[in-house]
């Protein structure tokens, strides 16, 4: 029987599925923050960005189906978000970028698959771009790569209840958890802000990339995910109907089939 949560009740009350028990995890100490990892199962890594504000417990819907596919899952908390550290820097996702890659070098991961969502979406196309041998592929999800392609947000329960879950489990995780607006703060001045990369720094991406762009997306313009599409040279558009920004968590099966169809087609 399929999961459903596309008003993220289930979300908000207990979150996604509890992560599997990790065979390797700990913390890599980089440019002022201390960034969380762990990681599930064998075979090709395949590195799991997740969005701003959220952590990578959001992501448990997926690692099972990508373990149970033959992949190894590997999974960052972004600095500040989760379990890892901030220092007073401004976020930047060029800074969260590098973070990426120095967890990359203490695995001794060669070069891994990314599966993107929001922010690390962005966060993905960005190590495409700055860093092609070490990314296999990206699987960029529900993002803008400049200010042209955000929607205005108009609130709703949904966004409320993502909100609410965000609000408990930084609380809950965080070595901050008195400072939750200020992360806050300091998040949407990023998101307003950044990122800004032109088609010009998109051509350059010669990488396997999946834009998926969901039907009913709150935040980024569909428009914006065609331009993304266009300006990639080897871009495809994928759109996944009757879900938001929230489809891994919404509807799961179906965003994992696409997720796990486009891997299988570049990793095989």
């Amino acid at each position: 029987m399929k999961f459903y949560d596309d008003d993220l009740r289930d979300f908000e009350e207990n979150g996604a599925l509890p992560l599997p028990t990790a065979s390797d995890e700990g913390y890599v100490e980089h440019d002022g923050a201390r960034i969380w990892y762990a990681t599930s199962g064998s075979g090709h890594p395949v590195i799991l960005l997740h969005g701003g504000l959220g952590h990578s417990g959001n992501w448990g819907f997926q690692v099972p189906a990508l373990v149970s596919s033959g992949y190894r899952a590997v999974l960052i908390d972004s600095r500040g978000h989760g379990r890892s550290t901030r220092d007073p820097q401004p976020f930047k996702y060029e800074l969260m970028a590098s973070d990426v890659l120095a967890v990359m070098d203490a695995m001794r991961l060669e070069k891994a698959a990314i599966v993107g969502w929001s922010d690390g979406a962005c966060i993905a196309l960005i190590l495409a771009m700055q860093a092609p041998n070490r990314v296999a592929c990206v699987f960029f999800f529900g993002c803008n790569m400049d200010p042209s392609g955000t929607k205005e947000i108009e609130p709703s329960p949904v966004l409320d209840r993502c909100f609410s879950r965000h609000t408990k489990d930084y609380a809950a995780l965080s070595a901050t958890p008195d400072q939750f607006d200020a992360f806050v703060k300091a998040v949407g001045h990023m998101m307003e802000t950044e990122p800004n990369y032109s088609a010009g720094d998109l051509a350059r991406i010669h990488l396997p990339v999946a834009i998926v762009q969901s039907e009913r997306d709150e935040f980024i313009k569909r428009d914006h995910a065609d331009y993304l599409a266009r300006s990639i040279p080897t871009a495809d558009l994928i759109i996944l109907p009757g879900v938001s920004h929230f489809a891994p968590l919404q509807r799961p099966e179906e965003f994992n089939n696409e997720m796990l169809g486009f891997l299988g087609k570049v990793l095989s």
